[in-house]
């Protein structure tokens, strides 16, 4: 059963940096559709943005991620639109500035409050064209 749901689901394509892979699901072609609109179609991929650059943790984030949505998607257990959880959200945040590293040491200061800075918070469009 888990071999037949594997294949009919296209899991083998998961393992790849292909971005029409994350739209085999019918809840991110719209995801998928706005990323093709954006200024970041050209320069970066679902993985660039959505998992850790260093090849364990790409890996173990795929997984995790492939085992939820594999769970929800199944059992129809999740919110339309779909919405990024606050695990997948750091490391959003955390490739952000792993690319713009130049531009975000020149602006991230210390805010008031402890409040951190968020790329994503300000720019949450920039990937997905809302």
């Amino acid at each position: 059963m888990g071999a037949f749901t594997f294949l009919y689901a296209k899991g083998g394509s998961y393992m790849t940096n292909d971005p029409s892979a994350c739209a085999n699901c019918h809840v991110m072609k719209d995801h998928f559709d706005a990323w093709a609109k954006s200024s970041h179609h050209a320069v970066a991929v679902c993985n660039d943005c959505h998992a850790p650059h260093d090849i364990v943790g790409k890996y173990l984030t795929k997984a995790r991620n492939g085992w939820n949505h594999s769970l929800a998607f199944t059992t129809g257990r999740f919110p339309e639109p779909i919405q990024i959880t606050p695990k997948n959200h750091a490391i959003t945040e955390e490739a952000c500035r792993y690319c713009h590293q130049d531009v975000v040491r020149a602006i991230d200061t210390h805010p008031a409050q402890g409040e951190d800075m968020s790329c994503v918070r300000c720019h949450f469009t920039v990937g997905h064209l809302r």
